[in-house]
């Protein structure tokens, strides 16, 4: 793997982690958004969406971060 290849994983990896932030945080929004739902069909599918965003933004930020190790010089 040549230095060109090396940058793009890392400046790939460091978006997807800032993406899975991002939709992490968006999923903890959307999960405190049931406490003004009138139904409880309208709570659950706030739960449910907000924990499922909260997932997918927790494992892009996990795996980005164990490339970013994997990839990356130690000091």
């Amino acid at each position: 793997m040549d230095q060109l290849e090396i940058k793009g994983k890392i400046k790939t990896a460091q978006i997807n982690q800032a993406l899975g932030f991002f939709i992490l945080f968006f999923g903890v929004i959307v999960s405190f958004a049931m406490i003004y739902s009138n139904t409880p069909v309208q709570q659950m599918t706030s739960l449910v969406s907000g924990i499922t965003l909260v997932i997918i933004g927790g494992a892009m930020m996990w795996k980005a971060t164990n490339t970013l190790k994997k990839i990356q010089p130690k000091k």
